[in-house]
């Protein structure tokens, strides 16, 4: 594990919130945080709505591929954000779990998957005050 602190966002599918999440982390934070993203059941791509709605605040996920949780992405992790995959994210000693309750984008359009992803930018910005405090982008 390196200097900064490093941020796993979890969620069933690895294709919507999740992603979304890190996104906003790596936009908002730059390089002073190291982000991961998993699932416990990862889909074969990421949500389309998801993509669109991130593309139009000028980030693109697009390219972005599901991965499968792994204990060893929890392990590298100081904190790992779980977002409605429950008790399939590994719990081990030194770290910090936070669990944020938001409805999940899948087979929703872009109409509704917006208010998500302004939710998720919202807790990210409070992460980043939290555990990497400093000029955000």
């Amino acid at each position: 594990m390196s200097d900064k602190p490093s941020v796993l966002f979890v969620c069933v599918h690895n294709a919507g919130r999740s992603q979304m999440a890190a996104a906003w982390l790596t936009h908002l934070a730059g390089d002073r945080v190291e982000v991961r993203s998993a699932g416990s059941d990862p889909a074969g791509a990421v949500n389309p709505a998801a993509v669109e709605a991130m593309a139009e605040v000028g980030i693109d996920i697009s390219t972005r591929v599901p991965k499968v949780l792994t204990m060893d992405a929890v392990k590298e992790s100081d904190v790992c954000i779980t977002m409605g995959c429950g008790d399939t994210c590994p719990v081990l000693p030194g770290k910090r779990y936070l669990d944020w309750e938001l409805e999940d984008p899948a087979g929703r359009g872009v109409e509704a998957v917006r208010p998500i992803r302004d939710g998720i930018k919202t807790l990210v910005e409070g992460l980043i005050a939290d555990i990497a405090p400093g000029e955000t982008v």
